[in-house]
């Protein structure tokens, strides 16, 4: 009798592992409907699932809508601050402006260094032999252009007008070695400073700005600019950035090494700067013209 349910047992495993070996088989093969157990089961899952998943994605939107607006919130007190500063910006400019034309109606001035008017040329020749000193553009005595006039880029002053004709002129470039091209220059901070650029460094492609006070206070990044004082060059014409000082030979003064603003090396668009206002030479000239008269 043990033997007999022992063989029963084994017969019934034995055919379980049949009808599941069956039941695989038939469950992996291809078919165009499922039976009512296999759509049961599936409909159950994909309920319980759907009914878990809408709540945790709401959740998960919820708290993403929270930061959002966190965000949202800090941005915008942010661009309030930039736009109270910009408006108080706004309201001193037009204070310093009502200021200065109040000051200038006082002094009767109507003119002022700053004065200028530029014309639009461009490039059409450069020398290889001279690349680092002349240019040619396409403006000329027609186009009332004068000799010493100042010659700037988008970035920056890069020379001045050396010769004039008929249709064309030539630009001296800062970059040149001539001793004879001085410009009076400004080193703007609390205090400003004036010196010549004078001289190019050809190895740093720097300009030198030299005669500084051995006394004055000069530091890296510090912006230099024309300073209107030699009568050629408007004032207010950006030169470049301060990158090195050093005492010169003698001691007495200071050398400053300066960044160009402008590139002098792929020049293609200028602006000529014609001065409105009467430069001292020229000045000299008329009163002397009158009393000749």
């Amino acid at each position: 009798m043990p033997q007999f349910f022992l063989n029963k047992r084994l017969i019934i495993l034995l055919v379980s592992i049949i009808v599941l070996v069956a039941l695989i088989g038939f469950s992996l093969r291809e078919r165009s409907k499922l039976t009512w157990p296999e759509q049961f089961v599936k409909d159950t899952t994909g309920w319980v699932q759907s009914l878990v998943s809408r709540p945790a994605q709401y959740v998960a939107g919820f708290f993403e809508n929270l930061q959002d607006l966190q965000n949202t919130y800090d941005e915008n007190k942010e661009l309030k601050s930039r736009v109270e500063k910009i408006a108080s910006l706004e309201a001193e400019v037009q204070e310093l402006k009502k200021d200065n034309k109040e000051l200038r109606d006082v002094l009767d001035e109507k003119k002022t260094l700053r004065d200028l008017e530029p014309m639009p040329a461009t490039v059409i020749g450069r020398n290889p032999d001279r690349w680092h000193e002349m240019i040619i553009i396409n403006k000329g005595k027609l186009d009332g252009i004068k000799k010493n006039m100042a010659v700037v880029t988008a970035t920056g002053l890069i020379g001045k007008v050396k010769n004039v004709t008929q249709f064309s002129s030539t630009v001296q470039l800062l970059s040149a070695m001539d001793p004879k091209n001085r410009i009076s220059a400004v080193i703007q901070g609390e205090t400003e400073v004036y010196g010549f650029v004078q001289g190019f460094d050809d190895k740093q492609k720097m300009l030198l700005v030299k005669a500084i006070p051995s006394g004055a206070k000069v530091e890296k990044g510090q912006t230099v600019i024309t300073s209107g004082m030699g009568g050629v060059f408007p004032k207010g014409l950006m030169i470049g950035k301060v990158e090195e000082v050093k005492p010169d030979q003698y001691g007495l003064n200071q050398t400053a090494l300066v960044k160009p603003g402008a590139d002098f090396y792929d020049i293609e668009n200028v602006m000529v700067i014609k001065r409105l206002m009467t430069s001292p030479e020229e000045s000299v000239m008329k009163s002397g013209k009158e009393e000749d008269l």
